[in-house]
């Protein structure tokens, strides 16, 4: 089983040990391999390369770093504002809610006084009343003929 493989491993006929003059090379056998110097240059290349495409990619990831951050830090300096804004609104409320209470209290004061004060002015208008006839009875007492 692994003659079938090998031999179809192996593209190229088996050769025979006996050179004759005839026989051209092969274009594959005709190419020497790459010698020391082009695999460096080869080397060097794809390290260039690869050099290349890592500082890309930590360009990339800085920058995404950077982007995460500043959308990071404004939302939470968007926190922090929405924060102190419902603080304050929470102290106006109060406050007001507070004034309200204080006016309400007042007013309900001053309806109690008024209540004392209608009992006062229904006086007043009763003594005004007897001025009013005393008067009348003392002019009519003034112009007897």
């Amino acid at each position: 089983m692994e003659e079938p493989a090998a031999a179809a491993a192996s593209p190229d006929p088996p050769e025979d040990p006996s050179p004759s003059p005839s026989s051209a090379p092969s274009p594959a056998a005709a190419a020497p391999p790459p010698g020391p110097r082009e695999l460096a240059a080869a080397m060097e290349a794809v390290e260039r390369d690869v050099a290349a495409i890592s500082d890309s990619y930590a360009s990339l990831f800085a920058s995404l770093r950077v982007a995460l951050a500043n959308v990071t830090s404004t939302s939470a300096e968007n926190m922090e504002c929405l924060g102190d804004v419902v603080g304050r609104l929470q102290e106006s409320a109060l406050e007001a809610s507070s004034k309200g209470n204080k006016y309400i209290n007042s007013c309900l004061r001053l309806n109690e006084e008024i209540r004392g004060l209608e009992s006062l002015a229904m006086q007043l208008k009763i003594l005004r009343k007897n001025v009013d006839s005393l008067d009348l009875a003392v002019n009519q007492l003034l112009r007897l003929p």
